[in-house]
């Protein structure tokens, strides 16, 4: 039986693009999974609003963040992809990174080269470290995989610090170094978008931000057509919640009484059953 990694290999090696919604708990990476996309992205920023009540400022600790990727990965039977921040330090943090994400089930991990600690690649006031330090974490990377089958994904925001030409051999140069997948977060336009995956040699991950992010939204066709071959939307789940959870909370003080102009939820029961209820009501009997 394959490994989460390989089947995640196996799926970047075929000619569909992967789809990775983002989840920040077990309940909506189950969502995801029961939706029928092939994989789940683990969310930092979304990991830092549901765990710790915080913004996208690389707060998170490498031990929260890659618990819960593995309570993630737990909890699912697709491959996980997960944001690793910068690796949280230097070459030696980045190798425990590694190490402890494979450790947690983490199918791939995407290592960026902002300075420590990072901000959300859609924000202002972003900075990076210089090339040299990045390629050197992802040489540590790779190095450390205990799993050869362990996708590394390098990323970078210099497109917003250093323009799109340093962006570009950034990542040509983590690809060399021998990162699986390039991560050009941040781009500008539809054309560089465009540019990205004949640009590079190998792989490449695209990330469709939300409302207020700098990339321009498109269909996950255009993204296929593009050549990328790997879509993640990290906000996707994390904003719906909020909008729907506000929206009922406000009808609830307004009117006093259970809330009527939400969506209609699932029963309980058919909450319970999302969440894997009928495999273990299989439990209390199967072993008496």
């Amino acid at each position: 039986m394959l490994n989460q990694a390989a089947k995640l290999r196996q799926m970047i090696a075929a000619k569909q693009m992967v789809v990775a919604p983002g989840a920040y708990d077990c309940l909506t990476a189950k969502l995801i999974e029961h939706a029928a996309f092939p994989a789940v992205y683990m969310t930092g920023g979304g990991t830092a609003a549901a765990l710790l009540g915080y913004p996208d400022y690389g707060l998170p600790t490498m031990s929260e963040m890659a618990d819960n990727a593995g309570r993630i990965a737990t909890a699912v039977k697709v491959p996980v992809i997960a944001d690793a921040d910068t690796g949280f330090g230097n070459e030696l943090n980045v190798v425990r990174t590694v190490r402890s994400y494979e450790q947690h089930g983490v199918a791939a991990l995407h290592i960026e080269d902002q300075v420590f600690p990072k901000r959300c690649g859609h924000f202002e006031g972003k900075e990076v470290v210089a090339i040299d330090e990045f390629i050197a974490k992802i040489r540590a990377a790779v190095a450390a995989r205990q799993n050869p089958d362990t996708i590394i994904i390098a990323r970078t925001d210099a497109l917003a610090v250093e323009g799109f030409d340093s962006a570009v051999a950034r990542m040509s140069a983590a690809l060399a170094a021998g990162a699986d997948v390039a991560f050009l977060e941040a781009v500008q336009t539809v054309e560089q978008m465009a540019q990205v995956p004949k640009l590079l040699k190998g792989p490449c991950m695209l990330n469709i931000p939300p409302v207020g992010g700098k990339t321009p939204r498109v269909t996950l066709d255009q993204a296929a057509a593009m050549g990328y071959k790997i879509t993640i939307l990290p906000g996707l789940l994390s904003r719906h919640v909020m909008a729907s959870c506000e929206m009922v909370l406000k009808e609830l003080a307004q009117t006093r009484e259970y809330p009527k102009s939400a969506m209609e939820p699932p029963s309980m029961q058919a909450f319970a059953q999302r969440m894997g209820s009928d495999e273990w009501d299989q439990y209390r009997t199967q072993f008496r």
